[in-house]
């Protein structure tokens, strides 16, 4: 757990962000060791070494807590697959990067109460759209490349990729990653 700094950095709003990141990071360890229901905002301040006034100036409760750290890891998520996206090299390959880094995030999902809180915001929504457009990008550039077939538009096969690799969230292993991460590539593989 990340304890907030006693001095101020160098700004205000440096020192709101280092307060808002050590609640938000807090929050997360917390949960991770006492589940969703054993959290309170009082254990919340104590572990960041805030007041109890101090951290509702920043969250009204719990779950804004949850939902803000949700947030970050979702906009962190989408610039890693953006970086493999804009990676140089074939877009065959590129896609593949991408779809291999979605299915490892998809295995690494939380409890089904975390999850069933942390999915219902619009965030979640707004998130699957831009990596809709990310893969529909991709596979049209695979597409016109020879790479992945044509006779499907890419919107759907975004659709499927999509569909296909958040099964990763339910299995066991990364080799079993792998494996499903291959069949949804067979998948795309322009027909002979």
């Amino acid at each position: 757990m990340r304890a907030v700094p006693r001095l101020w950095n160098e700004t205000i709003d440096a020192h709101r962000r280092a307060v808002r990141d050590a609640t938000i990071d807090t929050t997360a360890a917390l949960v991770a060791k006492h589940g969703l229901r054993g959290v309170t905002m009082s254990q919340i301040a104590e572990d960041t070494g805030i007041g109890r006034a101090t951290l509702y100036k920043y969250f009204p409760d719990v779950e804004s807590i949850l939902l803000a750290w949700h947030e970050r890891e979702i906009a962190g998520h989408l610039e890693q697959l953006a970086t493999l996206a804009r990676q140089t090299g074939a877009p065959g390959k590129r896609l593949a990067a991408v779809l291999e880094a979605f299915a490892g995030i998809q295995r690494h999902q939380h409890d089904s109460d975390l999850s069933a809180l942390l999915h219902r915001g619009g965030h979640v929504g707004h998130a699957e759209q831009h990596l809709r457009g990310l893969l529909r990008g991709l596979l049209s550039e695979a597409a016109a490349a020879g790479e992945i077939r044509k006779d499907v538009p890419p919107d759907e096969l975004a659709t499927y990729c999509l569909h296909a690799l958040t099964g990763a969230g339910r299995l066991a292993s990364k080799d079993a990653v792998q494996r499903l991460v291959k069949v949804t590539l067979a998948g795309l593989r322009p027909s002979r």
